[in-house]
């Protein structure tokens, strides 16, 4: 199917030696349904059920709230649907998500937390008593957000300021390399955790902030790009028909400079989930309770002689996470090299 829709050659090639790749493709598929079950976690692991019949009366509890006054609890604030009795005999049913937990939400049924995994919680719980395998499901989509946002933002002003650099050679390029020596001395992730403990954190707020020297490391590999294509036959023969600097540069320069761009994407992507889960180990990251990785290895370090569980799962799923990247990112780095 994919190869139907690619129509150049080249890039044909390219796909089918990334598809050569077995654990590359399989890596693919593996973090794709990964993501659509964290994007679409509230069907899955919620303390709300997906469809619900009381009273004669139709409910969609995980796209609406509904006051406790609508099931007859008038002293209630927030409605906890577990309490709810059905009358079978008067048609009442609900359709719960495969775990009834949401990410906040504690289990008062133990008798302490962290609680060890049992039937209720397959990964047993963590300090509070939350669930950690909704947590860690739910976790995931903030850190492929915060990830894929980083590597967005880094990868645009890179290229744009390493294929200035490039394109224009001269004062530009030695002027522009020597602050950007200046800004690769700077001791980036400490510098990051001072200006993060001034400000509340937010997500968007560790995007801005990660992204401020990420566009360093990109930026000198598109620069090399445009170097090297700025006196090839192409560009001359656009120059020669009358092309701007603007359209030589995106049209001509930027599609023969993406070896790079597309190369690197799952390794940087993968460094952004750690240093995503670093910050949230190090309590610098996403404001509790937003569920983290990295916050619940620092409950593992708090609680690591009667919680093994808060190390070994969370452990493990970082550990697959960055594998499986590592692997997409070898085939891709394969497809991208002609003599391989």
């Amino acid at each position: 199917m994919i190869e139907s829709l690619i129509k150049n050659d080249e890039t044909l090639k390219k796909w089918r030696r990334f598809k050569a790749r077995k654990l590359a493709v399989i890596s693919v598929w593996i973090i794709l349904m990964s993501c659509g079950v964290s994007f679409t976690a509230e069907f899955w692991a919620n303390s709300k059920p997906l469809y619900l019949i009381y009273n004669n009366q139709t409910f969609f509890p995980v796209f609406n709230s509904y006051h406790p006054s609508e099931f007859g609890q008038d002293e209630a604030v927030v409605m906890d649907y577990r309490s709810l009795e059905l009358d079978e005999e008067r048609g009442d049913q609900a359709i719960w998500p495969l775990i009834r937990w949401n990410p906040y939400e504690s289990n008062k049924e133990v008798d302490s937390y962290p609680s060890a995994p049992t039937a209720e919680n397959l990964m047993g719980t963590d300090d509070r008593g939350r669930d950690i395998f909704t947590r860690l499901m739910y976790g995931l989509r903030y850190s492929v957000i915060f990830s894929i946002l980083v590597w967005v933002l880094t990868f645009v002003v890179g290229t744009v300021l390493g294929g200035l650099m490039g394109y224009f050679g001269g004062r530009v390029d030695f002027w522009g390399q020597r602050v950007v020596e200046i800004l690769s001395t700077v001791p980036q992730f400490f510098l990051l955790i001072i200006i993060i403990s001034i400000f509340k954190p937010t997500l968007l707020l560790l995007v801005l902030l990660s992204s401020i020297f990420g566009w360093i490391s990109i930026s000198y590999y598109i620069r090399g790009e445009y170097l090297k294509n700025r006196k090839k036959e192409f560009v001359e023969a656009a120059r020669a028909l009358g092309a701007g600097h603007i359209r030589i540069f995106f049209r001509h320069l930027l599609p023969n400079s993406f070896s790079p761009i597309i190369t690197f994407s799952p390794f940087v992507i993968a460094g952004n989930i750690v240093s995503l889960a670093s910050l949230d180990y190090l309590g610098f990251g996403l404001t509790p309770p937003t569920p983290s990785w990295g916050e619940l290895l620092n409950q593992a370090q708090k609680h690591f002689t009667i919680g093994w569980w808060l190390a070994v799962y969370p452990s493990l799923a970082l550990f697959l996470t960055l594998t499986m990247l590592s692997l997409i990112g070898e085939g891709v780095r394969a497809a991208m090299d002609p003599k391989d």
